[in-house]
């Protein structure tokens, strides 16, 4: 999504949960016509610099439950904190799809701040996911 926008996109990711390989360089050859820029690091400091959303997820999906004490372990480097947040630019919002482990992944502090869009995200995936029923049911 991210090249075919144009859009400048940087992931950080511990080295053994870096992105497939084959999605990223279809995602290139993708940026190449539309002029994204689609970068990938380990260091999640150098991530946040520039950035104007920092974005997370679970460390651990439905069905990881038995990987979760090994990636929190991997991952801790990654949650994004007050700390990450200060090394971004003042206009950097946070974001995260839902549901989120508050002290895991993002701290709560962060969470509730006033740079996280959390909250309004959901609502906006309502309205998305409303107008995407609307589309199916009509046949457009």
């Amino acid at each position: 999504g991210a090249a075919q926008m144009g859009l400048t996109l940087t992931i950080a990711a511990p080295p053994d949960y870096q992105p497939d390989p084959t999605v990223v360089q279809q995602a290139q050859h993708i940026a190449a016509t539309t002029g994204a820029r689609l970068t990938i690091v380990t260091d999640p400091q150098q991530a946040v610099q520039g950035a104007d959303a920092i974005y997370t997820d679970v460390w651990t999906s439905m069905g990881q439950e038995q990987e979760t004490a090994t990636r929190q372990g991997i991952f801790r480097p990654y949650q994004i904190n007050d700390a990450l947040v200060a090394k971004a630019p003042r206009h950097a919002v946070v974001m995260h799809c839902l549901p989120a482990h508050r002290g895991e992944e993002i701290t709560a502090e962060v969470f509730e701040s006033d740079r996280s869009l959390v909250f309004d995200e959901a609502e906006n995936r309502l309205h998305a996911q409303k107008a995407l029923l609307v589309f199916t049911m009509l046949g457009l």
